[in-house]
């Protein structure tokens, strides 16, 4: 297995317990005591328009949220409280054991940068003691994980060199080189093309299968969540309003804005020259 092993054995673990999380800016609270638990393995879907508090509550996570922004409640990963750890030490786990791929890659990646290079940084990071040699080695691994063709060539190149979904593969790949425990994805598909969407998401489960990664997979989609989550959490103005295995939550939405989310959400399938979905179904 080595230093990459995967983490097995632990798939019943709670991996990611969130209690009664509140975040404010100035006077607006963007998260109002919220709970969720992830556990190790599983992916839990969280959807809500923009403005429900979504991005807030994954940045209180990963702890990148402005100094000016008040949090209180308690985020435990692994059974460590992240929200009283030294900076230093969230660093370490931070890209590590809970790395994050963000919606726009463009601004994510360094546009004067090859790519092999940034993926490379990304493991020096964590890994200082490992060789350059075999640094490559993970790194061209790790390309060739997430579809990336031509990896030896490619590594060299710019991410204005690549198309829109292959930058996405590009930041996975970064995400996933020290194969973290938790991966957060926030609206990793968003700026993508139908299609292209449905590629990304297809890897994402692949990888999540083979690694045993447990995600955070946030989105304003429920078509796209119903692809990838075991459990999903809807939020609205900054409040869970409901949370359910992923199956139960589409066959039967419990609270009214789930309902009113599930009529307009065009399906990856349906035909979106078709007017979305009026009448009697979307009033519920």
């Amino acid at each position: 297995m080595g230093m990459f092993g995967t983490m097995q054995g632990m798939d019943s673990a709670m991996l990611l317990e969130v209690k009664d999380l509140t975040v404010g800016f100035g006077r607006h609270a963007a998260v109002k005591g919220i709970s969720f638990q992830i556990n190790a393995g599983e992916t839990l879907g969280l959807v809500g328009e923009s403005g429900s508090g979504k991005s807030a509550t994954s940045l209180a996570v990963l702890r990148l949220l402005p100094e000016s922004a008040r949090v209180s409640g308690t985020i435990r990963f692994d059974g460590e409280e992240l929200l009283v750890l030294p900076e230093e030490a969230m660093r370490r786990r931070r890209g590590r054991e809970i790395a994050m791929i963000f919606q726009e890659p463009m601004t994510a990646l360094n546009p004067v940068m090859p790519v092999g290079a940034q993926i490379a940084e990304a493991v020096a990071a964590h890994h200082p003691e490992v060789g350059r040699r075999a640094v490559r080695a993970r790194v061209l691994e790790a390309m060739e994980e997430v579809g990336l063709p031509e990896v030896e060539l490619r590594a060299k190149d710019y991410p204005h060199q690549f198309s829109g979904g292959q930058r996405q593969r590009i930041l996975i790949a970064m995400a996933i080189v020290n194969r973290p425990r938790l991966l957060i994805a926030d609206e990793p598909t968003t700026a993508l093309d139908v299609t292209v969407q449905a590629q990304i998401l297809e890897l994402l489960k692949a990888l999540r299968r083979e690694y045993g990664l447990a995600m955070l997979f946030i989105s304003h989609d429920l078509a796209v969540v119903s692809k990838v989550a075991d459990r999903v959490a809807v939020m609205q103005h900054g409040v869970i309003v409901e949370q359910a295995e992923a199956g139960r939550l589409f066959r039967e939405p419990q609270h009214a804005y789930t309902r009113r989310l599930l009529a307009s959400a065009p399906t990856m399938k349906t035909d979106r020259t078709m007017p979305l979905a009026s009448g009697p179904l979307a009033s519920g």
